[in-house]
């Protein structure tokens, strides 16, 4: 009886402390499973936080370059954009100390900092150039060709990127999308057709374009998005004021790169007033002005916020407009 006893005693032991351990390991999911949804939570309240802080950037910027244009062309003079003007000083990291943040919801004090800078997107060439309603511009290929040449690339991959340009555009004029995703590489597939290329790392579809070729072209070029009644048969101006040396070489085909490196020296002294103060800078006076330009509309604006543990980058290119013009319109904005 005693044994029998002992027994049941023992198996009710046994069954309470699995009972305890049951209750333990339950708890201990519930506030794991408690303790991610309030991560997530947090990331997310984090992610809305940055995005807002950028688009605010972006405001900001817009607002910088607008007055920048209304200031330049008042009395009715032509403006110009050059280095020397207030939008194009970077912003070092800079701490928000106003921003407004919960220390217990982040379990830390605030941190949040900010830094970009804005980019004439015409101090770069414009790849957009080398087709126009569908059709090869050579001139405009050559330009490409001489670039690739100036930063020790394959002058032949002008050619090549210039082809499957003109296969999005006749794939769109077809009835394509010739939109969206990155361009796809030709014989893919039977099936597959080439997409518009809209940023420089689309070049990667290109045979020949290599990441680290697309990396040191990325300061050099650009997709500017024009709209069908914008494109014309002319190709979109370099900015003489901003454009690199390089840039500069390879728009103007008789220009060694030698003295497009001198002139950029020289318009740190003094930007040009028109194209025609530059042409003289060079001492060309027969020199073609086509496709040269002292100011511009389009703008890169990069930003860089940094809240707490977390970061994020945004890129936004802009058009300015005219004087005319409420407010400066966002062409596309990439975060990541």
């Amino acid at each position: 009886m005693r044994t029998r006893l002992s027994r049941q005693r023992g198996v009710a032991v046994i069954t309470a402390l699995l009972l305890t351990t049951l209750a333990i390991t339950i708890v201990a999911s519930l506030f794991w499973q408690q303790q991610v949804q309030v991560r997530s939570i947090e990331n997310q309240r984090l992610q809305l936080q940055k995005q807002w802080i950028l688009r605010g950037a972006l405001d900001w910027s817009s607002l910088i370059l607008r007055e920048d244009k209304i200031v330049d062309t008042r009395g009715g003079k032509p403006g110009i954009d050059h280095l020397g003007e207030p939008w194009a000083v970077p912003l070092a990291e800079t701490r928000l100390d106003q921003y407004v943040d919960n220390p217990q919801a982040a379990g830390d004090m605030p941190d949040a900092a900010l830094s970009g800078g804005i980019v004439d997107a015409t101090s770069r060439y414009n790849l957009g150039n080398l087709v126009k309603g569908g059709q090869l511009q050579p001139e405009e290929v050559a330009v490409f060709g001489r670039l690739l040449g100036f930063l020790q690339l394959n002058p032949s991959l002008a050619q090549a990127a210039a082809n499957l340009m003109q296969s999005a555009a006749a794939s769109a004029g077809a009835g394509g999308t010739g939109t969206g995703a990155p361009a796809s590489t030709p014989g893919a597939g039977s099936g597959s057709q080439p997409l518009k290329m809209m940023q420089v790392e689309d070049l990667l579809a290109v045979p020949g374009f290599t990441p680290e070729a697309v990396e040191k072209l990325k300061n050099y070029v650009v997709f500017i998005p024009l709209q069908p009644s914008q494109e014309g048969n002319k190709p979109v101006p370099i900015n003489v004021n901003t454009a690199p040396a390089e840039v500069i070489a390879a728009r103007i085909a008789t220009l060694p790169l030698s003295e497009a490196t001198s002139v950029v020296a020289k318009r740190q002294n003094a930007a040009f007033s028109d194209v025609q103060s530059f042409v003289t800078a060079l001492g060309r006076q027969s020199l073609s002005s086509t496709g040269l330009a002292v100011s511009t509309d389009y703008f890169l604006i990069n930003g860089i916020v940094r809240l707490n543990r977390a970061g994020m980058e945004m890129q936004a290119m802009i058009d300015r407009g005219g004087l005319n013009a409420r407010k400066p319109k966002v062409l596309w904005i990439r975060q990541n």
